[in-house]
């Protein structure tokens, strides 16, 4: 078994490692080469705020900085996939 199968996303967004505010996103840090669920507002992704989720491909959002407590501070992330199925359960869609 894999150790992206081994992952719940779910908890990973609940948890405030997170973040607080916008959509969730897969995410790898650039340090230390974890993925992780992290929320990003849109603008940090160099979209406009109005943009639907659903319609955001990962592969042409840009790299966002964001904590890492594996290395200890601000790093750069790239979106891997836009977790847009973590956003409807958080609607209760």
């Amino acid at each position: 078994m894999s150790a992206d199968t081994e992952r719940n996303r779910e908890s990973e967004l609940a948890s405030p490692k997170a973040g607080h505010i916008g959509i969730p996103v897969d995410a790898l840090c650039v340090g230390c080469g974890q993925t992780r669920v992290k929320r990003v507002r849109l603008e940090e992704l160099d979209q406009p705020s109005q943009a639907d989720p659903h319609d955001l491909e990962a592969t042409t959002l840009t790299s966002f900085k964001h904590v890492c407590y594996r290395c200890q501070g601000a790093t750069w992330w790239n979106p891997v996939a836009v977790l847009t199925g973590l956003l409807e359960s958080e609607q209760g869609e």
